[in-house]
């Protein structure tokens, strides 16, 4: 079930004790100088898809959320972001209403790395305020990443930035988009000590926008990323779809 494409009336006549409602986030900022600024969206958008039309009637998926929180990449330009709190409360109010209007189980499906600390954040506050609700968020490269990982051929075999997995599901899904000619590998090589967390932005951490090795990439790749990560989206979902409800 597509929220967007819906009526007033039929979202309410849903049963709200036998679906779970998946609002996919994403971002619109630089990836590198071969890969659009609205991968992030259209890759989280593509395996939201997948989900729906796998779980039709227990999936309400609602419009995915281009919009996220990427100030960590703005020295490279090309990029719109919301600061840290703004999108912390944009994913509160997002949810509020349909949780107001009786949902009880979510899935927060995030596309962008620099969303999963207001995402968990977000969520925390969310339980407080509605305890009778399943709160659940999830990067979809996570759910997938030993699958994603044996099908890297690349010296990195977890998700990067415009690296070897996203420029792949982009030559799969939009071939259209890449700029094959502007390919070039940035291993980023950490900045920190291992087990530490560094807050650094893109700036000081890559030469040119990108952390991997993008020149593995290919469109078979991706079509096979994208066939192990949905399964692994819809076994996610169907976890939450199990939980019972106090």
């Amino acid at each position: 079930m597509r929220f967007a494409e819906m009526t007033a009336p039929e979202i309410q006549a849903i049963d709200r004790d036998r679906t779970l409602l998946v609002a996919p986030i994403a971002a619109c900022e630089q990836h590198s100088q071969h890969l659009p600024v609205i991968t992030d969206t259209v890759l989280v958008g593509a395996v939201a898809d997948g989900l729906e039309a796998a779980r039709p009637d227990r999936v309400v998926l609602l419009p995915v959320q281009w919009f996220g929180a990427s100030e960590h990449h703005l020295p490279f330009g090309g990029t719109l972001t919301a600061t840290l709190p703004t999108y912390e409360q944009m994913l509160v109010e997002l949810l509020t209403p349909p949780l107001r209007d009786g949902f009880r189980r979510v899935l927060l499906l995030n596309g962008h790395g620099g969303n999963i600390d207001p995402l968990h954040v977000a969520l925390r506050r969310l339980d407080a305020a509605f305890p009778e609700a399943l709160l659940t968020g999830a990067a979809y490269w996570e759910l997938a990443a030993e699958a994603i990982a044996a099908l890297c051929d690349g010296p990195r075999t977890s998700m990067g930035h415009a690296c070897e997995i996203e420029t792949s599901m982009m030559m799969h899904l939009r071939p259209e988009l890449v700029r094959a000619d502007r390919i070039q590998d940035d291993p980023s090589p950490g900045v920190a000590p291992d087990g530490l967390f560094h807050a650094v932005d893109f700036g000081r951490r890559t030469e040119r926008g990108a952390v991997g090795y993008p020149s593995f990439a290919s469109a078979e790749k991706g079509r096979k990323m994208l066939e192990a990560i949905v399964p692994a989206v819809v076994a996610a979902a169907d976890r939450v779809l199990a939980l019972p409800l106090d």
